[in-house]
């Protein structure tokens, strides 16, 4: 049987016709106390709170993600942090249970031919005998609940989710959790875990010439803002009354050409959002100025195309109910799109 750290036994939760065999910390978490899985799969409509003792919430997570004000759409994608060792959290503690729902699981389990002897009685003195639980906390009910391991969605497979191994415990309401329990849901972590459900639109550029250009002719690039407005992901612990909300706003563009022989208007390929707008649509009469965002082409593509790279970088903040806030990594998300490139042909009379 595996153990915890400091020895105490791993806790997983596998379903088994009616019977739960609790092995692993994060199986154990991927069932909420509806009994569906994928801890932090949530609906934007969901709702949830506490009565009579129990948690309500609709949905088999502690959290719960507002999308109303996020991108949508085919096109639209998550962004990906510009700090590379970033992400967020792969894995969390929250609100689970209440007592009453945590014995459910434990006496199935332990009236299950699936626990070793010494396993049954190790995880009995936890919960039950006073090693450091009694009986649950059943004369605790109303004061609080036991906070167990999240796993964040899509991150199964990754290393941090195995982070969260302790076993269940317990947390009064109004008191923060435990030191010791680094991954324990605050405001700033709900904030990282509404970064990871950020959608943005895509970034196909307007160009002129559109889609085919000549070698030494400048083409301008912009983007229609209407499409690149802020958009944000609100994420919320309904039984702890927390939540926070992460914006991200566009700041700029990055056209990349596709080929070393060409040459980006601004020299850095970065074209910066200047009053609400992203470069600037051609007009008739500015074929002799340079544009502000745009690319120069100093060789043909041949038979072929060049795949032109539009990248926007977000900003991304965050606010909370707790009055904290501050900013994350900025993220960034693009789309290629082909630009055929012709040689000029020269006409002799």
């Amino acid at each position: 049987m595996p153990v915890l750290k400091h020895g105490r036994p791993a806790v997983v939760a596998l379903a088994a016709a009616v019977a739960l065999v609790l092995c692993s910390p994060q199986a154990f978490a991927g069932y909420g106390h509806d009994g569906s899985t994928n801890g932090s799969k949530t609906d934007e409509n969901a709702s949830g709170g506490a009565n009579d003792g129990r948690l309500t919430s609709t949905v088999s997570a502690g959290i719960v993600y507002d999308r109303s004000k996020n991108g949508s759409g085919k096109s639209t994608g998550a962004v990906t942090s510009t700090t590379a060792s970033w992400t967020p959290p792969a894995c969390y503690y929250a609100p689970k249970y209440t007592p009453k729902e945590l014995e459910a699981q434990m006496k199935q389990v332990w009236e299950s031919s699936a626990p070793s002897h010494e396993w049954a009685l190790m995880t009995q003195n936890y919960f039950v005998n006073g090693d450091p639980y009694k009986d649950f906390n059943k004369d605790k009910a109303d004061d609080g609940y036991w906070w167990d391991a999240y796993v964040t969605e899509g991150r199964e497979a990754d290393p941090g989710a195995n982070d969260c191994d302790e076993m269940p415990f317990w947390v009064d309401k109004g008191d923060a959790p435990p030191a010791n329990r680094p991954q324990a849901i605050t405001a700033e972590t709900l904030a990282q875990l509404a970064y990871g459900e950020i959608r943005v639109p895509s970034t196909k550029v307007d160009l002129a010439p559109e889609n085919t250009t000549k070698v030494n002719l400048p083409t301008w690039a912009w983007l229609d803002t209407s499409d690149f407005k802020p958009v944000s992901v609100t994420a919320s612990v309904p039984v702890l009354d927390l939540s926070a909300t992460t914006t991200a706003e566009p700041i700029s563009l990055k056209i990349e050409p596709g080929t070393g022989d060409a040459v980006t208007y601004p020299a850095s390929g970065e074209c910066a959002i200047n009053n609400g707008k992203i470069g600037e649509p051609y007009a008739k009469g500015k074929a002799g100025e340079t544009p502000p965002c745009g690319v120069k082409y100093l060789r043909s593509s041949g038979n072929g195309s060049y795949k032109l790279q539009a990248t926007i970088t977000w900003k991304i903040s965050w606010t909370s109910t707790t009055g904290q806030g501050g900013d994350l990594p900025n993220g960034t998300f693009g789309a290629d799109q082909d630009v055929v490139v012709q040689e000029i042909q020269a006409v002799n009379r």
